[in-house]
């Protein structure tokens, strides 16, 4: 018995933002929409994803922004990610080089940290 891979990532987030996670997530990550099941949806929230790429925005009482930990999410040039981020009105944020990547820190609508990273 072992684990074998993650089925999708969980960012919290304030309740009745769900058309700012919409405009960061699909608008300027280029993340498509899910459609979440009737059973949870009622719960508000967003989902998106393509391939194996899975973001779950859930509605939180206390919401507080994750400053720390983390999702990191390879993009095929974080430059231009960046760029587009950033003119989106977005936090863009540099940090220590990590061996074999290129990679910057951006904040969704909410505070919470992003990682983009592409592999050099």
């Amino acid at each position: 018995m072992t684990v074998r891979s993650i089925d999708h990532v969980l960012l919290a987030m304030p309740a009745g933002r769900e058309e700012e996670a919409r405009a960061f997530y699909q608008g300027v990550l280029g993340i498509p929409e899910l459609t979440k099941p009737a059973n949870v949806a009622v719960r508000g929230g967003c989902w998106f994803g393509h391939n194996t790429l899975k973001v779950h925005l859930g509605v939180e009482k206390d919401f507080r922004p994750a400053r720390k930990a983390h999702p990191a999410f390879v993009v095929s040039d974080v430059r231009a990610m960046a760029r587009k981020v950033a003119a989106a009105g977005f936090r863009v944020a540099e940090d220590v080089p990590l061996e074999g990547y290129d990679r910057v820190f951006v904040d969704d609508p909410f505070g919470n940290r992003i990682e983009l990273m592409q592999p050099v």
